[in-house]
Formats: structure tokens, sequence, C-alpha cells
């Protein structure tokens, strides 16, 4: 008899958990399908369990379907269907709180998904996206991305992607890529790209890659590329290159090369080459330009271009000036077509200097 009672009640028990739980679906679900709700103490105020349009308060749905405004706590149980035009600001929650502009704090189980814009604190296991701007702090499990721009501190598991600009802090696990510009901090495991400028602190695993110009301190594994510029302090693990000019502090595990003009400091593993090189120029192998300035020095060739000029100091075991040079020559070989100033070598050779002082051991001069 005992028994029985106990097991009465046990299965008495379930009966009222099954009621309650099928009534809190059906109070949910029900007015989500029907596209209606159950607002109290009024119909726009207070509390909402239903697919409420226009709200203010606490709000509960299934799924949110052509709603219009929410202001204040928005929990929606599934992702939202045909909600395009809505403007929720406030505390979003649920599977994955989307909207056309969503403001405030959104966290999603799956992610946040913005129509036109995103903006505050955002966070989602898979990722946070938005088809215009996305603003704040956010993290994306898997990634962050917007058609347009993102401006703030963002976090992307595996990347960070914009269609437009990228402003503030970025950190990809694989990588930042812009389709226009990249400023502030950015730090990709793989690499940084930009589709215009790349500028501020940047860590890009391998490289880091920009159409237009690369300013700041930069650190690119492999190296750092750039469509036009790079200016600032530049290590790349392997080299460093610009379409146009180099100007700053650039060390380069194998070489720096550019377009135009390198000037600054460059210290480079085996070479060092472009048209214009202006200031203090280290390499282990060779330096290669048509016009030089500064102090250069390379373990094996320095050499000057047909009809190049060379002003300053070039210390190499073979200093080649097919051209003018001005200052101090010192190397095991010296060679230069036109002089004013002083080769010290074991061979030094001055080609329009008299006959019997073209070629002279030890130390040759011309000052004409």
């Amino acid at each position: 008899m005992l028994s029985s009672l106990k097991t009465s009640g046990y299965f008495n028990k379930i009966h009222i958990q099954i009621i309650f739980f099928s009534l809190l679906v059906s109070i949910l679900v029900q007015p989500a399908v029907r596209g209606q709700s159950l607002n109290f103490p009024t119909k726009h105020c207070g509390i909402s369990i239903g697919n409420s349009k226009k709200f203010n308060g606490l709000r509960i749905n299934f799924r949110d379907k052509n709603v219009e405004r929410i202001s204040g706590i928005n929990l929606t149980l599934w992702w939202s269907q045909d909600n395009k035009f809505a403007r929720v600001n406030g505390l979003s929650l649920g599977m994955m709180p989307t909207a056309a502009n969503l403001q405030g704090i959104q966290l999603g189980i799956l992610g946040v998904a913005g129509e036109q814009e995103v903006r505050g604190v955002s966070g989602g296991l898979f990722g946070i996206a938005s088809n215009n701007k996305l603003c704040g702090i956010g993290f994306g499990g898997l990634g962050v991305a917007s058609e347009d721009q993102i401006k703030g501190i963002f976090i992307g598991g595996l990347g960070n992607a914009s269609g437009g600009d990228m402003k503030g802090a970025m950190i990809g696990g694989l990588g930042v890529a812009s389709g226009s510009d990249v400023t502030g901090l950015a730090i990709g495991g793989l690499g940084i790209g930009a589709g215009g400028n790349a500028k501020g602190l940047l860590f890009g695993g391998l490289g880091i890659g920009a159409s237009g110009d690369v300013r700041g301190i930069t650190f690119g594994g492999l190296g750092v590329g750039a469509g036009e510029n790079i200016q600032g302090i530049t290590l790349a693990g392997v080299g460093a290159a610009a379409a146009e000019n180099i100007y700053g502090i650039t060390l380069a595990g194998v070489g720096a090369a550019c377009g135009e003009e390198l000037k600054g400091i460059v210290v480079a593993g085996i070479g060092s080459g472009a048209p214009s090189i202006n200031g203090l120029i280290i390499s282990g192998v060779v330096i290669q330009a048509t016009d030089i300035r500064g102090a250069s020095l390379t373990g094996f060739w320095t050499r000057i271009k047909e009809d190049g000029t060379s002003s300053g100091i070039r210390i190499a075991a073979f200093n080649q000036i097919k051209g003018y040079h001005s200052g101090l020559s010192l190397g095991i070989i010296n060679y230069a077509r036109r002089l004013s100033g002083i080769q010290i070598g074991f061979v030094n050779y001055v080609r329009d200097n008299p006959r019997f002082l073209k070629i002279l051991p030890f130390l040759n001069m011309n000052f004409n």
C-alpha cells in the first residue's frame, strides 16, 4: 500500500512537470507562430511573452519575426526569421540575436548577426557578423566579419575580416584582412592583409601585406610587403619589399628592396637594393643601387650601376662604382670611374686618373 502511494506520487510529479513544460512551450511558441504576444501590464511596456513588435522591458520569445523596435532585455530562444528592419537596444540573449540594428550587449550561443549595424559588447561561440558596421568589443569563436567597417576591439578564433576599414585592436587566430585600411593594433596568426593601407602596431605570423602603405611598427615572420611605401620600424624574417619607398629602420633576414628610395637604417642578411639608397646600409653579401648616399657595409660586393653616383663611405670586399664616387672606399678591390676622395685597399683603380695613377696598391686618390 505504502509502495503504491510512493509510486503514484512519483508519477504525479512527472505529470506536473510535463504539463508545466507543455504550457511553457505553448506560451512561447504559439504566440510567435501567430505573430502575437502576451504583454503586461501594458501593451508596449513591462513584460512580454511572444512576438511583440514594439516593446520596452523584459521580452521573451521563441523566434522573432518582423520585429520593429525592442528596448530592454530581449531573450529569443531560436534564431530570427524575417527580422531585417528590427532595432534592438539593451541586452540581447539567445541562440543567435539577429536584427537590423543591435546596440548594447549581444550574446548568442551560436553567434550574433546584424543586417545593418552591431554596436556594443558582442559574443558568440561561432562568430559575429554585420552587413554594414561592427563597433565596440567582441569575441567570435570562429571569426568576426563585416561587409563594411569594424571599429573597436575584436577577437576572432580563426580571423577577422572586413570589406571596409578596420580601426582599433584586431586579433585573428589565423589572420586579419580588410578590403580597405587597417589602423591600430593588428595581430594575425598567419598574416595581415589590407586592400588599402596598414598602419599601427602590426604582427603577422607569416607576413604583412598592403596594396597601399605599411606604416608603424611591423613584424612579419616571413616578410612585409607594400604596393606603395613602407615607413617606420620594420622587422621581416625573410624580406621587406615595397613598390615605391622604404623609410625608417628595416631589419630583414634575407633582404630589403624597393622600386624607388631605400632610406634610413637597413640591416639585411644577404642583400639590399633600390635605385636610390640614403642612410646606413649593412648587408651580408651585396648592396646595389644607382645612387647611394651615406655609409654602407657589406661582406662582399657594393655595386653602383652605370653612370650612378656614390657619396660617403663604402666598405666591402669589392667596391664597384661604375660612375662617380665622392668620399672613402675601403675594400680588397676598389673601382671607380671617377673619384673625388680616397680608396684604401690591395687594388685601387680610378679609370679617369692619369695613366700611371689609374691602378695603385694600398692607396689611390683624386680630389679634382
